[in-house]
């Protein structure tokens, strides 16, 4: 009960979305500051960055991503704290437990980890 009445208070989503924003913004702008084209995406507050330059419509596409580069992104960021699901087809979630430096950690977490598995191609 205690959780459907979290989920009733005034704002609960709209800050849902603000994180989930953010952190996508983030990682854009981690991109674009690499110079890394990479394809993310992002309903609400579920996420997902694939390994391939295009937009992804569909399932083919998806099984287009470069899997391996997404495999060394993921141990990076295991490293770095961060835990993702290990299968580039999965989503990755915010929730209303992670906090504002949660996502400033992300953020910069994800930074590093593109750095390392671009830097070692």
């Amino acid at each position: 009960l205690e959780t459907l009445r979290l989920l009733d208070e005034p704002g609960f989503y709209e800050n849902l979305e603000q994180k989930a924003a953010t952190l996508e913004a983030g990682i854009r702008a981690n991109m674009a500051k690499l110079g890394i084209e990479l394809y993310a995406t992002r309903v609400g507050s579920m996420s997902c960055l694939f390994f391939c330059p295009e937009k992804i419509v569909n399932y083919e596409q998806a099984t287009g991503s470069n899997t391996e580069d997404f495999a060394r992104y993921f141990w990076a960021m295991l490293e770095e704290g961060i835990y993702l699901a290990p299968s580039q087809f999965e989503a990755g979630f915010i929730s209303a437990a992670h906090s504002e430096k949660d996502i400033e950690q992300t953020i910069a977490a994800n930074y590093r980890a593109l750095e390392k598995v671009f830097r070692e191609k």
